[in-house]
Parts: structure tokens; sequence; C-alpha cells
């Protein structure tokens, strides 16, 4: 299995489900050779409890993490400016797995978390993030502050986002390749990634409001680089 991507082995779908429904689930797994099997729903919620399921459960091999090496490689092969995003200890489950599905919207290269002090790639962040994973390569680092001197020696600029920062997302030129450090929830951005920041930038606020999810945050960032890169190539 390619790094990264994870594989069905075998779905379940509540018996009584509506065929219109599930006509190209079916469809699908037919012709990738999935077994199908039903189960009463009330089975389904055992098996999987704390998930909606809504009557289809798709049981996937463990999730495998990409190489750091081949992301950094593959962003730089890129057409255009290479970007990825470093996760710099966020822990909830639901603000990794919307980020993830926010990069892979906005064609993000990749995205790297730390093995400690992180939420782990678990099935309710794969769920969270809507098939972004699946579009998204994600490596898992050791250390945090070694991994961006390595993304500097390969010409990557390193920009973290805090709300104190006086530098706006809106002065600031996207235009090069670029590492993009998003903080914890509580505590921003840890004191070995922000010392390694080429950059520090805000998004500016016009209310008493501090701070945002980091998952609005990185989407709103995303856009300025996604809008800015754009007018380059016009």
């Amino acid at each position: 299995m390619a790094q990264g991507r994870v594989g069905i082995r075998e779905i379940w779908i509540a018996t009584g489900k509506k065929p219109g429904r599930i006509r190209d689930i079916l469809r699908i797994a037919k012709e990738h050779d999935i077994p199908v099997s039903y189960k009463e729903a009330s089975e389904l919620s055992r098996l999987v409890p704390d998930v909606a399921h809504q009557g289809i459960v798709a049981v996937a091999e463990d999730f495998t993490c990409a190489d750091l090496d081949h992301i950094i490689e593959a962003s730089l092969q890129e057409r255009g400016h290479a970007i990825l995003i470093v996760a710099d200890h966020i822990t909830d489950e639901g603000n990794l797995g919307a980020l993830i599905r926010t990069a892979a919207f906005f064609g993000v290269h990749g995205l790297i978390i730390p093995g400690d002090r992180s939420a782990r790639v678990s099935a309710r962040i794969l769920k969270r993030s809507s098939g972004g994973y699946l579009h998204l390569p994600i490596a898992k680092v050791v250390n945090i502050g070694r991994t961006l001197d390595l993304l500097k020696k390969k010409g990557f600029w390193i920009i973290g986002a805090s709300g104190e920062a006086s530098t706006s997302i809106y002065r600031f030129d996207w235009g090069r390749d670029l590492a993009l450090v998003l903080g914890n929830e509580k505590s921003g951005l840890s004191r070995p990634a922000r010392k390694r920041c080429h950059e520090v930038v805000s998004i500016p606020s016009l209310s008493p409001v501090e701070s945002l999810n980091v998952s609005v945050s990185g989407g709103i960032i995303l856009s300025e680089i996604v809008r800015q890169r754009g007018v380059e190539k016009s």
C-alpha cells in the first residue's frame, strides 16, 4: 500500500438500507473486489461506538504516514512554489481533522505532525477530514525543531502564525517555497518553532475576538497564499 493512503478491507452495510443510496458504493466495491456484508444497525453501532456511521462502515487498514524526505522532494518538484504545513503540537482531534480537510482543499503538498504531544491520526480524525487525507501526504516526525532546520536547508521559508504578530498576512509576500507553522490551540507556537521562523504573521481582526480555530486560521492564510500566487501566474 502506498504511504499516506488507506486500503479498504471490507464494507459493512446496515440491513434495510435503501438501495438507491448505496448503489454507487456497491459498484465501486465490486470494481475493487472489496467484500460487502450486511449487519443489523444495532450491531454496527456496537462495533463502531461513538461514530455516526449512517448505516455504512468501511473497515480500513491502518493509516500509514508518508516519508518526510519524499514529501519535501515531491513538493519542490511541483509546478510553482511548494507549500507544507507544520502542525506544531495540535492536540484536538477535531481541529487536526478539519485542518487536513482545509489543507487538502487548498492543494497543500504535505502536512507534518510531531510524534508526541499531538493528536494522532485516528479514525475520528480521518472521518473529520472528509476524505482530505487521501489527497494530503502526512509525515510524523520526532522533533519539530530539527524538522524545521531541515526544511530551511532545503530552501523553505519558515513562516509562523500568531495572533500577536505585527506583520499582516496581507502584507507578506507568499511567493516562495514555504512551511506554514500553526501552533497549539491554547499555547500557540512552541519556543523551538518560533525561534526558527523567518517571519511570524497574523490575521488582522476587526473585533474584540482574540483568536480563531486553527483550521479556520489555516484556511484564511491559505486562501491569501492562493490569491497571491494566482496573481503571480496571471
